[in-house]
């Protein structure tokens, strides 16, 4: 049976197997099947091939040869790298976030879906909306490209989370944090929200290099 596809299908490809790893349902070292994959994205192998190579080149996935498509392993220094970019984006974002009034709905959506998930004792729920917390971040600055970088960067951090083996105590602290510092920002004090979130990124780049097996 032949798939017939709509225009734009492989960026929607892209886009959805992007979400799977914010949401962490696939996990660093998942090999991905072709076949596999073609029916519930509803595009073609060639399609799927294409969905591919922009994931490769933006480093969630690898192509290794004779073996197949992978979902990233990411190293510490990679995974540094990440913090250094997310330093710069956030902060810079919270810091020049309007205040008159504070747009802090997105924020406080995404902390209480991680409350609620902590409520079911769903850990990887507890993660995605710590995720969503920092992209709701970043759209304060009102930028769509900026917000795509965002995208790629908490996919690419969601790899980094997998390693850890224990979810619970990497995600649970930072949804306090999270409230703090929407609550920094809800009273009109961007800045000092701006270095508190300097000082929880630096926080959490050191949880989660240490829980690297």
């Amino acid at each position: 049976m032949t798939t017939v596809e709509k225009p734009g299908s492989a960026a929607r490809a892209v886009e959805q197997l992007r979400n799977s790893m914010i949401n962490g349902e696939l996990a660093p070292g998942t090999r991905l099947a072709e076949g596999s994959l073609t029916g519930p994205l509803g595009v073609s192998r060639n399609t799927l091939r294409e969905a591919f190579s922009t994931l490769i080149e933006e480093g969630l996935l690898v192509r290794r040869p004779h073996r197949g498509v992978f979902v990233a392993t990411l190293s510490p220094a990679q995974i540094a790298d990440i913090y250094r970019v997310r330093v710069l984006l956030e902060c810079s974002a919270l810091a020049q976030a309007p205040t008159d009034p504070p747009r802090a709905g997105g924020l406080r959506a995404a902390v209480t879906d991680a409350r609620r998930a902590i409520e079911a004792a769903d850990w990887r729920g507890v993660g995605t909306a710590n995720m969503h917390f920092h992209e709701q971040i970043v759209a304060l600055a009102g930028s769509p490209r900026l917000d795509t970088w965002m995208r790629q960067l908490t996919a690419e951090l969601r790899l980094a989370f997998g390693a850890a083996p224990d979810l619970e105590s990497l995600h649970r602290p930072f949804v306090a944090m999270n409230d703090d510092i929407a609550a920094a920002y809800e009273a009109g004090e961007a800045a000092r929200a701006a270095e508190m979130l300097r000082d929880y990124l630096l926080t959490s780049e050191r949880v989660v290099l240490g829980n690297l097996p």
